[in-house]
């Protein structure tokens, strides 16, 4: 069968469903390309919607993956506000939510993302809850901040995690008051661990921040439908106007499930399982981005991995092996934040109990280093924080798996490139 004669369908519209489209085109595919999207927006990213969107500094136009003409201009078929409930394996069709529609798929590509976790405890009906995954959660997220920055309202942050302390950044920016529960003893604790947890509170301290660790949250106090305040499970009760429930993601596995196909334990973060070439247990089926389990070589484990980058790269590869092209999907794992005045960039890693020590180069109190989280002298994973254009080297270091001499590591005046073997 020639391609013209194929049809590729993409059931999710986020950015790993969007660059798969653009890379079948641009690898030179030319059948049917299907992409549907259960969101009316057009295919956006999402770093902007707790980073510069949210904090009034990026249009709205600007979350855009491609302006909305490039998908009629490159013969891509798009679906906006549009689910798919059931997908049939046998005879290869996908079926449209709202009126039953089958589509015929050849190839097809699982991108249906994370969910929110939600909060359950009583109180989470009302208004003023919040969740942060979507451009129409950031859009109402915006004007609910900068209210209470105008009117010195109280947000109370459900989550210490990468989201929790953006927006409990963001509100800062505005004006409101911020307090972030947390049932860890630090932010960050499940990447970053103990040891570099800390930096952050310290930073988000210092503007007016306050966190109670150690808890979670029992209850959302309301009355007419409004927020009053939040009660922990240790008995404190925190005024709030508004809350936001970031205590992580979820795969949407759902239509994945339903249909068969393999989905990996909760220790390997419960996604989709897929191989190396970002293949399902289907060999008609793939998957990217979120929602996927798949193989690490250089970590020795299956990995999920929510971060942008992740959507970016695995979204192109997935299309690349749905052209029969060989792939191996290993990219070292990579994210940014940016909080404040402090920027950082992760590659790797490296969950606590996986390494033997964290190495500082540079000067932490100010806050600009690059830490290493090591073990047995090989570095796992590295975060730079306010020091620029060292993620190459970084990930150079992680892939090399090769010792390093970790007084050198720790040395600013030592070249990175040096020690890469």
């Amino acid at each position: 069968m020639v391609d013209a004669d194929q049809t590729f369908v993409i059931v999710g519209g986020g950015l790993a469903g969007a660059k798969a489209a653009e890379t079948l085109r641009a690898e030179g595919f030319t059948g049917r390309v299907i992409l549907i999207c259960d969101e009316r927006d057009h295919p956006y990213e999402r770093p902007p919607l707790s980073k510069g969107y949210l904090l009034g500094k990026e249009e709205r136009d600007s979350v855009f993956v491609h302006e909305p003409s490039w998908y009629a201009r490159n013969d891509i078929e798009l679906h906006l506000g549009q689910t798919v409930d059931a997908i049939d394996r046998t005879a290869r069709t996908v079926r449209f939510g709202d009126d039953g529609t089958l589509v015929h798929y050849d190839k097809l590509l699982i991108a249906t993302g994370a969910e929110p976790r939600r909060l359950d405890i009583p109180g989470t009906d009302l208004a003023g809850v919040h969740h942060l995954r979507r451009l129409a959660h950031a859009e109402r997220l915006k004007g609910v901040l900068a209210a209470l920055g105008r009117d010195n309202g109280h947000l109370v942050v459900a989550g210490a995690g990468w989201i929790g302390l953006e927006v409990a950044a963001a509100a800062r920016e505005y004006g409101a008051e911020v307090t972030v529960v947390e049932p860890e003893s630090t932010p960050l604790y499940g990447v970053l661990g103990p040891e570099l947890g800390n930096l952050f509170a310290e930073l988000h301290r210092e503007r007016g921040v306050r966190f109670h660790f150690g808890a979670k949250l029992t209850e959302i106090v309301g009355q007419d439908g409004m927020v009053l305040a939040a009660r922990t499970d240790t008995g404190e009760e925190h005024p709030a106007h508004d809350v936001l429930a970031a205590i992580g993601a979820a795969p949407r596995i759902g239509l994945a499930e339903a249909a068969g196909l393999e989905i990996a334990d909760r220790a390997h973060g419960g996604g989709i399982v897929v191989d190396a070439g970002l293949r399902t247990s289907d060999p008609a089926v793939y998957a990217a981005g979120d929602v996927v389990s798949f193989p690490h070589a250089l970590f020795d484990t299956r990995l999920r991995v929510e971060h942008w980058a992740n959507a970016l790269n695995g979204g192109p590869a997935a299309a690349r092996s749905m052209l029969g092209k060989d792939v191996t999907y290993d990219r070292v794992p990579y994210f940014f934040s940016d909080q404040y005045d402090l920027g950082m960039e992760y590659s790797g890693w490296a969950p606590p109990g996986s390494y033997d020590q964290v190495l500082i180069r540079g000067d932490a109190g100010k806050r600009e280093f690059v830490a290493f989280w090591v073990k047995e002298g090989r570095v796992l994973a590295g975060m730079n924080v306010n020091v620029w254009d060292v993620t190459e080297p970084i990930q150079k270091l992680i892939r090399s798996r090769a010792r390093v001499d970790v007084d050198a590591l720790s040395n600013p005046q030592v070249p990175l490139e040096s020690l890469i073997a």
